[in-house]
């Protein structure tokens, strides 16, 4: 296989915080030696999730075995995954703000058609249903862990108790036609036809569009992480891979 030298556009600040978390690691773990110094694990890693780089690929750039390099990444990413914040306290966060956002959005995946519970009809494609938060100004706060692509958002929703935490905190929240019923603190558009809604009715889903529209930023961020946009690995280890890429953006924007 071929070599050649490439970059990773992240910022350096995700590298010296998976570096400092890797290297805390190994002296817990009693680490003496390894093929990659924790600085190189850190960027195989953020390689892997941020170009989406097979293991074969990364395991001949680092000069590994393609086993080390599965087996180092993943343990990068469990480790990320745990620091990840709670609902709890994203919600936290989020009381300091003056209201926040809600999406979901499909993690597409490379499952066959017959895998029916991954089938979103929505978009028409077979995925992971990965609910999210995010502050006035589109910032992401806080990813919830992936169910199969046919659960519909509010469904999921509730399932993570994203609306009953918000209500709980006294928290507005905007959000689309897709959480009708939500109740609580949720605020979604005017239902109907466009041509039956009144002046007002009108006005007011104008206003809440441009104010919902700002969500989409947050899931832009997710999906910069270019593992996410087809995934192809096992769906069990997708809520970890979802909860590594938040803990490094958040990482990453508080530097």
């Amino acid at each position: 296989m071929l070599v050649y030298p490439s970059g990773v556009d992240v910022s350096s600040s995700a590298l010296r915080f998976l570096s400092a978390k890797l290297r805390r690691h190994r002296q817990e773990l009693g680490t003496r030696w390894r093929r990659l110094s924790p600085g190189r694990q850190a960027l195989l890693t953020l390689a892997h999730l941020r170009n989406g780089h097979p293991y074969a690929q990364l395991a001949a750039g680092f000069g590994v075995g393609t086993t080390t390099a599965y087996r180092y990444v993943a343990e990068a990413v469990e480790l990320l995954a745990a620091l990840a914040p709670t609902l709890a306290e994203a919600a936290r966060t989020a009381s300091t703000k003056a209201f926040v956002l809600l999406d979901g959005t499909l993690l597409p995946t490379d499952r066959i058609s017959a895998d029916r519970p991954f089938y979103s009809g929505k978009h028409k494609k077979h995925g992971m249903n990965v609910q999210v938060l995010a502050d006035p100004s589109g910032r992401l706060l806080w990813a919830s862990p992936a169910l199969p692509g046919a659960v519909h958002d509010i469904r999921a929703a509730r399932e993570h108790g994203v609306i009953a935490a918000l209500a709980e905190a006294g928290i507005t929240c905007w959000a689309d036609k897709g959480y009708r019923g939500a109740g609580g603190t949720v605020r979604v558009p005017y239902w109907g036809r466009w041509k039956t809604l009144s002046t007002g009715q009108k006005a007011a889903n104008r206003s809440h569009a441009k104010i919902r529209a700002l969500v989409e930023q947050a899931v832009a961020t997710l999906k910069s992480w270019r593992l996410l946009r087809k995934i192809r690995c096992s769906t069990t280890r997708i809520t970890s891979l979802v909860q590594a890429v938040l803990t490094l953006h958040l990482a990453s924007s508080d530097r």
